[in-house]
């Protein structure tokens, strides 16, 4: 008994080395010779059909054992006990080892950062990672995602596995500013890079390298100190750099009491009166800023404060000012409007 089993043990680690096209191939001709042996043997009931012979091999290979089909010659028999049996599960059992290897190794690649998701379109890519700060960010991130739009892709350092599995997929890398990490996370179609490093020259260097890598992607950074936002924006105005607003907020809130709660709804997705920003659609016609503030209010239930055009932001427009398509606009609501869905050419006429 001990010799067959290492036959089997040695015949299974053989097969389970080979390559899919290998394995049917020896799965194939196995069933073939089966039933040739089959046929040799008399057994007319099992190799006579050969939907009944096929139902008869897989379940025998599998060990599931119905009992309905058997071989009823001693000659049958024998094929069945010596070549069929131990041939057809050594071969079922490789397949299963291999699916789940593979699977396994699919699973160990996604938690240890080493999958590529250059394919991946429309997703947000977060660099760097801080322990609470990312958390969080990734959490709003994925509670604004819409159906059918992938995960974040975080791209870190020093992590050996995915933190976050369960909200986002992971890129790991020896530097924030590598040009192969941005390229495995899908960068270059993302809708969005969020960069903060462990410091502000971390942080530049990656948004530099994003800028380079990513010629139409939008890119957000954060800085600890303004005069290096400031620098970047110069260098590259298309790069949204966010510097520390906490005294700035300190300031507000002091001579306005209550402007730091009025902040912290207007850019908490998780409460109402959030500011969302929307594009006008290339199809809309031209539009004045009073019609448009008039027609989302009455439409849509929701409050305009500004609007953009070539990153200049004006939140105290004049009624009189134009909103052409492609323009940026800026509105207070409890949830995301899609432009689609607006009727534009309505607002277009004065009267309503």
């Amino acid at each position: 008994m001990q010799i067959v089993f290492a036959l089997l043990r040695r015949s299974y680690l053989a097969v389970a080395e080979l390559t899919w096209s290998a394995l049917a191939l020896m799965a194939l001709g196995h069933a073939l010779l089966s039933w040739a042996l089959m046929s040799w043997a008399g057994e007319e009931k099992l190799a006579g059909d050969g939907v009944s012979f096929l139902y008869y091999y897989l379940v025998s290979a599998t060990t599931t054992g119905y009992g309905d089909l058997a071989p009823v010659t001693q000659a049958g028999r024998l094929v069945g006990v010596l070549f069929v049996l131990p041939g057809g599960i050594a071969l079922f059992t490789a397949v299963l080892g291999k699916m789940l290897t593979g699977i396994g190794q699919l699973w160990r690649r996604r938690m240890m950062g080493l999958n590529d998701y250059g394919d991946r379109a429309g997703h947000f890519v977060v660099l760097g990672w801080h322990d609470d700060f990312t958390h969080r960010l990734v959490e709003m991130l994925a509670s604004e995602r819409m159906p059918g739009t992938p995960p974040t892709v975080l791209v870190a350092k020093a992590l050996e596995r995915n933190p976050l599995p369960e909200l986002t997929d992971f890129v790991r890398t020896d530097r924030l500013a590598s040009p192969e990490a941005l390229a495995r996370s899908g960068a270059r179609r993302a809708r969005a890079l969020v960069v903060r490093g462990q410091n502000d020259d971390e942080t530049l260097a990656a948004a530099l390298v994003a800028a380079h890598c990513n010629e139409t992607t939008h890119i957000v950074t954060y800085f600890q100190d303004e005069r290096t936002a400031a620098m970047l924006r110069r260098q590259e105005p298309r790069i949204e750099a966010i510097a520390s607003m906490s005294s700035e907020l300190l300031v507000r809130a002091a001579h306005d009491p209550g402007a730091s709660v009025v902040a912290s709804l207007l850019f908490s997705p998780a409460r109402r009166d959030t500011v969302f920003s929307m594009r006008v659609p290339a199809d809309a016609p031209p539009l004045r800023y009073g019609d448009v503030l008039a027609g989302l209010k009455r439409d849509q239930k929701v409050t305009l404060v500004g609007l953009s055009d070539a990153g200049a932001v004006d939140l105290n427009c004049a009624d009189s000012a134009a909103v052409g398509p492609g323009r940026v606009l800026y509105y207070i609501a409890d949830h995301r409007l899609d432009p689609a869905e607006i009727d534009w050419s309505r607002m277009a006429r004065a009267d309503g």
